[in-house]
């Protein structure tokens, strides 16, 4: 069980650099958490994808609808009091936030390649690959 990050699906979905890792990671660690906030954040990836016109809307449709059903049942709700401190300390935004108070009150990981957020919590933030290697 970990919290992943919106870019993380992204990768799973858009072919890049770090897609292979992240669909080895699935195979490692197939069950994803993520607080229902990665939905608009998720679409406003596939907006841009589509206003650059990297894919279609069809494409952004069934990617949407994929990635739904991958987190299907694994969607939460956030406490605010506790996306607002971490928000205040770390500087970090709220939306960021609220993926780092999921991980930490579920005593998981919470896999991103932001950087901003690995360095603020290094005690919860880590990389697809640094996961697989410290799982290995």
């Amino acid at each position: 069980m970990i919290v992943v990050d919106t870019n993380i699906l992204a990768y799973l979905y858009l072919p890049s650099e770090s897609t292979e890792e992240v669909v080895a990671l699935l195979h490692h660690d197939p069950l994803w958490l993520a607080p229902l906030l990665w939905r608009s954040e998720f679409r406003n990836i596939l907006t841009t994808y589509v206003r650059r016109q990297l894919i279609d809307l069809n494409t952004a449709l069934m990617i949407q609808a994929q990635a739904e059903q991958q987190l299907a049942g694994n969607e939460y709700s956030v406490n605010s009091a506790s996306v607002l401190t971490l928000a205040a300390q770390s500087g970090c935004t709220a939306y960021d936030c609220e993926f780092v108070s999921m991980a930490m009150a579920l005593n998981t990981w919470l896999v991103t390649n932001d950087r901003q957020l690995l360095q603020a919590f290094p005690e919860v933030a880590m990389t697809a690959d640094a996961l697989l290697r410290r799982r290995a």
